[in-house]
């Protein structure tokens, strides 16, 4: 879902996925959790004003580095996360709360990045976003639920 607000265009994606919410709030939020379905490797420093390092090779040759703006160990954590090799800022907002459904052990894991710019390259930006993450979320819910990472088979 694509939203409008004041400080210009978010992104919002959902996934319900069919494990208990601490498994996947561990999933963003710790080294081995992140290497299940997004890196190859991690490093964290779970703290607000902390550290994630993504290592996307196994060895830490090639990295990432982004700052956790937000932590709540209930199941919130804000990524400062930028959109592309121009640093675009476009921080993400997870939340993970456990699905109530009657019956079934789930968890609803909510994403919301920008803000995006209504430009002709905010957009793009937005778009390809949008695309990446989609695919991620599926890949995390593949993971949890079938031990099946799509990232040996079809890699983004």
């Amino acid at each position: 879902m694509i939203v409008r607000e004041e400080d210009g265009v978010r992104v919002r994606l959902e996934e319900r996925v069919l494990v208990h919410h601490e498994e996947v709030f561990a999933c963003l939020t710790t080294a081995e959790g992140l290497a299940r379905w997004m890196c190859l490797a991690a490093e964290v420093d779970l703290r607000e004003g902390g550290t994630i390092v993504f290592g996307w090779d196994e060895k830490m040759t090639r990295t990432s580095t982004l700052a956790i703006l937000e932590y709540a160990a209930d199941g919130r954590i804000t990524w400062d996360w930028y959109a592309g090799p121009e640093d675009r800022h476009a921080p993400i907002a997870w939340t993970v709360d456990a699905d109530t459904t009657p019956g079934e052990e789930a968890t609803i894991v909510r994403m919301n990045q920008g803000p995006f710019q209504m430009t002709t390259d905010g957009m793009i930006r937005m778009a390809e976003e949008v695309e990446a993450w989609r695919w991620r979320l599926c890949n995390l819910r593949s993971v949890l639920e079938v031990k099946h990472d799509m990232r040996r088979h079809r890699p983004l």
